[in-house]
């Protein structure tokens, strides 16, 4: 067995979508970022490859490649996950935190469950996604932006 932690953060800018947990969730804002801003999914990949010892999400997919541009963090995930097979790993369970004031998220986390789950290929029962607020202190207490932590554990196939 084989345990990864990952940490990503993006503020809000205007006119982009928010994306979060492989899901667009209506909001006035999305979050600035070189892809599509997940930050669920990139601490998810980011403990996946620290899991594996391959690295962060960066050195996989850097920003400075225009090929990443808008892309969405599902194909990112994806790819992670192939990488890990190809290493004999598969994942044995996920558990993700997003620290957000807002939006509330509690109606879409069984989606992102979901929709996590089929891109890492896992039982349903073996992801768990949480929201939390930080009451209003910080970056995220202000409206700022959105954070996410990931901790996964990873079996070999």
């Amino acid at each position: 067995m084989l345990i990864g932690q990952g940490v990503d953060a993006h503020r809000f800018g205007p006119g982009r979508p928010l994306v979060l947990g492989g899901l667009e969730i209506p909001h006035d804002q999305g979050l600035l970022a070189h892809s599509d801003g997940d930050v669920a999914i990139h601490a998810l990949c980011d403990a996946l490859l620290g899991a594996a010892g391959l690295g962060d999400i960066g050195r996989h997919f850097p920003d400075t490649d225009a090929a990443y541009a808008g892309i969405d963090s599902r194909i990112l995930l994806r790819r992670v996950i192939a990488s890990l097979a190809e290493r004999g790993l598969r994942v044995h369970n996920a558990d993700l935190t997003i620290i957000a004031q807002r939006p509330k998220l509690a109606a879409y986390i069984p989606e992102m469950c979901a929709r996590l789950a089929a891109d890492m290929g896992c039982d349903l029962a073996r992801v768990n996604v949480k929201a939390t607020t930080t009451e209003q202190m910080g970056f995220t207490g202000r409206g700022e932006g959105i954070a996410a932590s990931a901790v996964v554990l990873l079996a070999d196939t």
